[in-house]
């Protein structure tokens, strides 16, 4: 399937059928103007810019996780630059807001370095983030701000007002995506379960001897989650991201081989899914602060 790439707001504006944006850089726009037909489009698109979403009248239900939820009062969606955006058939009649952001408009500020840090970009879009009705008010609410301002003559304080105004509206989602982990717990730990259960049955059939060490990309896969939303979902859980998560499991499973089996160290290591042994006893004394042989002689 073609990829549609745009590199900047206004080229993007008028594949859409959009009027010209206000600035060059950033352009708040309305799906309803949109009078192109966009059925292909939708499908592959790229932007070499940031995009932040807001969608609501859905007419079905988005998939979160293994999950359907319905979007209550609207949901947000991110994508940083040269993501694929893509939308499914059932996802496609809906209305909303969308705050395109292209790269330069950050320059020289330090949002330019610190955007990078709001994980949500790096999140799939069916890992979207579900807004009650009061927090749709406050995020609609910066929406207008940026909207009144764009709207306004441009001077010396234009940018530096939508900059922080930007910033505004990233810290309200990270806020609501903190309080989303929270509310959907029992999805979560639904995950959780999943993800325990995978790595139970990674070692009881010794996959590691010809797998290796499982991958944080392979477990999200198997999650169906983005690798970023796992790891935070994992963090709000159990305060451990996901790396650090299997590397806990794992050093469980080792504590249990070099306790309960007369395994040597090396076949240990290589059950694991280690290539060197050296490498093994390397993990689990940073992990335990004791080697492998040291901990296994304090059961003898």
């Amino acid at each position: 399937m073609e990829n549609y790439i745009f590199n900047s707001v206004s080229e993007l504006h008028r594949a859409l059928g959009l009027p010209a944006p206000m600035h060059p850089l950033i352009s708040l726009s309305d799906y309803a103007n949109i009078t192109a037909d966009v059925t292909e489009l939708s499908k592959a698109l790229v932007l070499n810019m940031y995009k932040i979403s807001f969608k609501f009248n859905f007419s079905g239900r988005i998939k979160y996780g293994q999950r359907h939820y319905d979007f209550d009062a609207g949901g947000m969606s991110f994508s940083s630059p040269m993501q694929v955006i893509s939308a499914s058939p059932e996802e496609a009649d809906y209305s909303g807001r969308s705050l395109i952001i292209h790269a330069d408009f950050l320059r020289n500020y330090p949002l330019a370095k610190t955007i990078k840090n709001y994980g949500f970009f790096s999140y799939a879009v069916n890992e979207a983030l579900h807004l009650s009705e009061q927090e749709k008010e406050i995020i609609m609410g910066i929406f207008n701000s940026i909207q009144h301002e764009l709207s306004s003559s441009i001077d010396h304080f234009s940018q530096d007002i939508i900059i922080s105004q930007i910033e505004q509206l990233l810290n309200y989602s990270n806020r609501y995506y903190n309080r989303q982990f929270i509310t959907r717990k029992a999805v979560h730990n639904d995950m959780l379960s999943t993800l325990d259960q995978l790595l139970s049955d990674y070692f009881d059939r010794d996959a590691g001897l010809f797998e290796g060490i499982p991958s944080v990309v392979t477990l999200a896969e198997k999650l169906h989650v983005s690798q970023r939303y796992l790891s935070d979902m994992l963090r709000s859980v159990t305060g451990m991201n996901t790396q650090q998560y299997l590397q806990a499991k794992m050093t469980e499973k080792a504590r249990e081989l070099l306790s309960t089996t007369s395994l040597t160290i090396g076949e240990i290591a290589y059950q694991l899914g280690f290539e060197y042994p050296q490498s093994f006893n390397k993990f689990f004394k940073k992990q335990t602060q004791v080697s492998p042989l040291d901990y296994r002689h304090s059961f003898n």
